[in-house]
């Protein structure tokens, strides 16, 4: 970390991370130039930097990437989460390189610029996790000159401005404005997606779009279900209005207690139809939520693709791709909620399942993209419900 008074960049520096608490960290900027403000997380994943920077659930974050080589094999229109990035910026070790991949379209330098997300090169990013790990995500501000020059004193004053991700509902911000029917089914590297692949005849699902990822509709497409996409905001009498035999809780970014105090009430009024119902991170917490449990803010979070889960009911460990700051109080859960999934790293909950009625959630993202497919298996299970049902 460098001198939290010093204003003079160091030779070749273009680009800086201004903490909250003062720390500066200079770096060569690439991507976008200009400058944004979230909390600083990092990410422990080898491959998918752009499903990373993609996904809704990282909108308010800028990711510190502790694998050092981000943007090798370049970008294509195919390794997207959302139509555009919700990352504010990543931090990375090395230079970017040049494209070394037969799927590259566009060099990760120019995607991030023509995105307008700004990236920082150069970093001891160990160093960054480690302050992350001991002191909890910050607050910071990403900035990017190509003519090196950084007003500081601004850039902290903007760090220290922002509230944080506590009391924040981001999932207004990234759901889909209106409905629409998804219909497309999973990548095969000699076909690419499967287009209009859903059973005309199979279960309808209504999922609740909190920032969804496209690879879970692509999950529940394969897995045999018919599938309409509704914003975050829909009413129950939004959702009934398709006669669905399930609904899907997506993930999606900032604090559940936040995006509760609208979802919850709907969630609550499904509940209380007994039909099957499936919540995957937000939507999980979500879950917690409408049964009367609590929600909390992590001191780090879990963001990755290889973090161990140990499935309670006969020991089996999946590796699960993650990304979340906030978890389920599994001590707050009620007596008919039962634990089915627990972190082999800190213990926190990773699922629970309600005992009355069909309806269950993860933590973690059973349809990875990036990540193992350990857990695909939970798909076929929601599916399985609607049809018993």
């Amino acid at each position: 970390m460098a001198d939290p008074t010093s204003t003079r960049a160091p030779n070749g520096a273009t680009g800086v991370l201004v903490l909250a608490s003062g720390d500066v960290v200079w770096g060569r900027g690439f991507g976008a130039e200009g400058a944004a403000v979230g909390e600083v997380c990092f990410n422990t994943a080898m491959t998918g930097y752009q499903e990373v920077m993609t996904d809704p659930s990282y909108a308010g974050q800028i990711i510190n990437f502790t694998f050092p080589h981000i943007g090798n094999v370049g970008t294509n229109a195919e390794d997207v989460e959302a139509t555009n990035p919700h990352a504010l910026g990543c931090i990375v070790r090395e230079d970017v390189t040049d494209p070394s991949n037969f799927r590259n379209t566009l060099h990760f330098v120019k995607w991030m610029e023509s995105n307008g997300r700004i990236g920082l090169s150069g970093v001891d990013t160990r160093a960054l996790t480690r302050l992350i790990r001991l002191k909890g995500a910050p607050n910071a501000v990403i900035a990017h000159s190509a003519k090196g020059q950084f007003d500081l004193a601004a850039l902290l004053a903007q760090a220290r401005a922002w509230p944080g991700l506590e009391g924040m509902d981001l999932a207004k911000d990234v759901t889909t404005l209106q409905s629409y029917d998804w219909g497309d089914g999973l990548w095969t590297l000699a076909d690419g997606y499967a287009t209009n692949s859903a059973n005309p005849k199979g279960p309808r699902v209504v999922a609740l779009d909190y920032g969804i990822k496209r690879n879970i509709l692509r999950n529940l497409v394969d897995a045999g279900a018919q599938v309409v996409v509704l914003p975050a905001t829909a009413s129950f009498d939004d959702i009934m209005a398709h006669n669905p035999d399930g609904l899907f809780l997506s993930n999606g970014p900032g604090d559940p207690a936040a995006t509760g105090v609208y979802a919850v009430p709907v969630i609550q009024q499904w509940l209380a139809t007994k039909k099957p119902l499936f919540g995957i991170c937000l939507g999980h917490q979500m879950l917690g939520l409408a049964v009367g449990a609590k929600t909390e803010k992590m001191h780090q979070g879990h963001r990755g693709a290889n973090h161990p889960v140990k499935r309670l009911e006969d020991g089996r460990v999946e590796i699960t791709s993650m990304n979340h700051g906030f978890a389920v109080d599994a001590a707050t859960l009620p007596a008919n909620a039962r634990a089915t999934h627990v972190s082999l790293f800190d213990g926190s909950n990773c699922g629970f399942e309600l005992t009355d009625q069909p309806a269950f959630s993860v933590q973690y993202h059973p349809e990875a993209s990036p990540g193992p497919q350990d857990s695909h298996y939970l798909f076929a299970k929601f599916v399985g419900m609607m049809g018993t049902n």
